[in-house]
């Protein structure tokens, strides 16, 4: 433990970063770092002489203060479980980012633990798997993984992330229908017949027409510019004529949620749409902007973007197994869905996993875009702790037992000494009695910063890994 936290006295810290004993100390007063013993353990008061503090802590926070995220450290977090250092680039690496979804955390996180607690080949379950972050972490650091979520949509995106594809193939199709959809776009706006033109005027008409009586949603209806949502219609019109079917439809889904009448800034949680061709104040880039009128730009920004992802992924990717349910955790017969995999009858080592927060995202609402898009049956009533039913205390006490309910059905699958670990953002202090409920007890925690969060500001923000075993 204190090898880790590099231990030193106040006069030593001072001496190796550069700054007085007294700047040490007002970090300290000010809860930027904690006070240790010489074994390393918290304490609140020390005796003269046995006051020590962690030199990688102070490190990391003057780290911080160098590019303005100070906000985000306090004492007793976790001085690596931040990934303060990490850049947007390597937090968003290949499939990880072929679709947002609100509220996942970082593959370095689960990289972490998984490093550190598993073996290659071992066995990991994420029953609350939203887009598939553990799953495609633990792939890649070959150990086997299964992944269980209620939304048929998430388990889209997270077996699209999962697919091994034949590259070429795929994208050569990803950029086929990208070059289709461009010339229909081309002749959308045309005011003349032009004899080179793949599209009659009256064929034009036709397509719109015909695209338009499909179309049954007045959600996209309100909530797209004309031109963007005959686009994304005619893309959606072509996808049954290519391979990979799916893969086209989370690309046209990514590419759809950005094309949304919506400020730049507020993609994740749009309240009205705005006006088409009317410019607001855009705190993103702070000037003013218009809303997006079309979704071709989109289209072609996303195309490229995905075929350089899984190609990515397939030069990494293990041999083992990605196995993904779509179902609810709290009553699936895991042991029959697994029963004609590779990994059939073999006890679970463990589970990383993050489950909804009480009253904070309603997950089917997130998406709903690609619920309208393309018809997906929507399970919003089998949501656990959705942001409809707030954080009341009833919210709080139906919470629990959902959350425990999926660990005691889960439970029996998973070895005598597996570990488990929960993400959670536990302001309610909830998990002390759904540990209890699910038959399991606490043995650590960490805390940890979290911050670059994708379109959800840069207010600071705290999670609790909870760290279980059987009880």
């Amino acid at each position: 433990m204190s090898e880790d936290l590099e231990l030193v006295t106040i006069d030593e810290a001072a001496q190796l970063v550069g700054k007085t004993p007294h700047n040490i100390r007002d970090y300290i007063q000010r809860g930027r770092i904690r006070k240790y013993n010489e074994l390393g353990q918290p304490i609140e008061r020390a005796t003269n002489g046995h006051l020590r503090v962690s030199l990688k802590e102070i490190r990391i926070f003057l780290s911080l203060v160098e590019q303005g995220l100070e906000k985000h450290h306090h004492a007793g977090l976790h001085p690596e479980l931040g990934f303060h250092d990490v850049p947007e680039h390597k937090r968003t690496k290949h499939v990880h980012r072929l679709h947002p979804y609100l509220g996942k955390f970082i593959p370095q996180l689960v990289e972490w633990f998984l490093a550190r607690y598993f073996q290659p080949d071992d066995v990991i379950l994420d029953p609350f798997m939203g887009s598939g972050t553990t799953l495609i972490q633990g792939n890649e650091m070959k150990m086997h993984t299964i992944g269980i979520d209620i939304s048929p949509f998430n388990c889209l995106i997270a077996r699209v992330k999962a697919a091994k594809y034949d590259i070429t193939k795929a994208s050569y199709e990803i950029l086929d229908i990208e070059k289709k959809v461009a010339n229909f776009s081309a002749e959308l706006n045309r005011s003349e017949i032009n004899k080179w033109s793949l599209f009659p005027l009256d064929t034009i008409e036709d397509i719109k027409n015909r695209l338009l009586a499909n179309c049954k949603s007045e959600y996209l209806k309100t909530w797209f510019a004309p031109r963007a949502l005959i686009e994304m219609l005619y893309y959606r019109d072509l996808i049954p004529n290519y391979h990979y079917q799916d893969l086209l439809r989370v690309l046209l889904s990514r590419a759809v949620r950005s094309s949304r009448l919506v400020p730049h800034y507020d993609l994740a949680t749009p309240k009205v749409p705005l006006p088409v061709g009317e410019k607001y104040w855009c705190r993103k880039h702070n000037r003013f902007c218009y809303p997006i009128d079309n979704c071709i730009t989109k289209i072609h920004a996303y195309s490229r973007d995905t075929a350089r992802r899984i190609a990515e992924f397939d030069k990494i990717r293990s041999d083992r197994s990605i196995n993904i349910i779509q179902a609810d955790s709290r009553t699936v017969d895991l042991k029959a869905e697994l029963a004609s995999t590779v990994i059939a009858g073999r006890p679970i080592d463990g589970i990383f996993t993050s489950p909804p927060y009480v009253g904070q995202i309603d997950y089917h609402d997130q998406h709903i875009y690609a619920y309208e898009l393309f018809g997906f049956p929507r399970q919003d009533e089998q949501e656990i702790g959705p942001k409809k039913k707030g954080k009341s205390k009833q919210a709080q006490f139906e919470y629990i037992e959902g959350i425990a309910a999926v660990f005691r059905n889960v439970l029996p699958l998973l070895k005598s000494d597996a570990k488990i670990f929960v993400v959670a953002n536990d302001r309610f202090n909830l998990y002390p009695e759904i540990a209890k409920r699910s038959g399991l007890r606490i043995i650590d925690e960490f805390h940890r910063a979290v911050t670059k969060r994708t379109e959800q500001g840069d207010d600071p923000y705290q999670e609790t890994i909870f760290f279980m075993m059987k009880a």
